[in-house]
């Protein structure tokens, strides 16, 4: 019988770059993805283009590729998928992502990414699904004060309701493997750039706006850090994941994936000003609650388990998703 990966949240950035590659390497997809208006459902509509192309392609049947307009919040929808297709495995990408936004709109964040995990934990338990992947984030750090971040580090002391829903689902998944013996790797992300980039997210807002000569608001003097990681460097984490867990028996490991060189929001700026030939104009405002200082992975664990070894500088990311942007904006 066919076996199945089950990809959610795989319209969104890294989710639709992921879809591709798994559908390129062979595996047999089943993508669900709800098109909520946390930004333009439009964008999603683009992104998930060349994973249908490829669907349609002489290389592939149709019943390779199975996309669902659907949210992981239906249970019924759930149900069905679960009890349709042989499914090998659960890549759990959707969310409610951003910590701004989850400033202002703790509820959903609650609902989505809390809730929606559960129902697909009770699924693969229901339905004896043994592996699981799970995208967390460097958000769960907090302000931490150990540099670089391990997955040793406390993450008991999340600063948005973001952060906090994150690190409630790598423990709904520590919960459901000591349980049901469910094989876990939770994936931490360190803030990911490239094509496709959301527009909330602080390289697509400046490059926007940069190219607009409109101002940019920058939260605090430019100094806080963030270690930038390429899409196609995560995207290559969570196939490594995949095939480690695929050679596990009863585990539950936590792995960040990030680039391990953070980047200031100043030299961020001045990149972007570089590369567009433009001049940034810059509104100076005080930092903004939920805020990190700095984030910088210690990929010494995935490097050794995973074999995970980043390839992209920041600088060729912002170059790769400028090109993309421009590109796109004359659709």
């Amino acid at each position: 019988m066919r076996k199945y990966i089950l990809l959610t949240g795989g319209a969104g950035f890294i989710g639709s770059h992921l879809c591709e590659t798994l559908l390129r390497n062979g595996h047999r997809v089943i993508n669900i993805d709800n098109f909520n208006n946390q930004y333009n459902p439009d964008i999603k509509r683009s992104n998930i283009k060349n994973s249908l192309d490829l669907a349609v392609s002489v290389q592939y049947s149709s019943s390779w590729y199975q996309f669902i307009e659907g949210s992981i919040m239906d249970e019924v929808l759930l149900d069905r998928l679960f009890s349709s297709f042989n499914i090998d495995l659960v890549i759990h990408l959707a969310a409610y992502a951003g910590v701004r936004y989850s400033l202002e709109n703790p509820e959903i964040y609650m609902d989505v990414n809390i809730k929606g995990t559960l129902n697909l934990l009770e699924k693969c338990r229901k339905y004896r699904i043994s592996k699981f992947i799970f995208a967390s984030s460097s958000s769960v750090y907090g302000n931490n004060k150990h540099i670089p971040f391990s997955e040793k580090d406390s993450t008991d002391y999340p600063v948005s309701p973001y952060a906090m829903t994150k690190k409630a689902g790598e423990l709904l998944c520590h919960t459901f493997h000591k349980l049901y013996k469910l094989n876990v790797a939770c994936l931490r992300f360190f803030t990911v750039i490239g094509p496709r980039q959301r527009p909330d997210l602080a390289i697509h807002k400046f490059t926007k706006l940069i190219l607009e000569g409109s101002d940019i608001q920058i939260y605090g003097d430019g100094s806080s850090e963030r270690d930038y990681t390429y899409v196609d460097d995560i995207v290559d984490g969570i196939i490594r994941a995949a095939s480690w867990i695929n050679e596990q028996y009863n585990c539950y490991e936590i792995f960040n994936l990030g680039n391990s060189h953070p980047v200031s929001l100043n030299k961020v700026i001045d990149t972007i000003e570089s590369i567009t030939g433009k001049k940034a104009q810059l509104e100076l405002l005080p930092m903004q609650p939920g805020d990190v200082e700095r984030t910088y992975a210690d990929i010494s664990k995935a490097e050794t388990v995973l074999g995970y070894i980043p390839k992209t500088s920041f600088e060729r990311g912002v170059q790769e998703f400028v090109k993309w942007f421009t590109s796109y904006n004359k659709k």
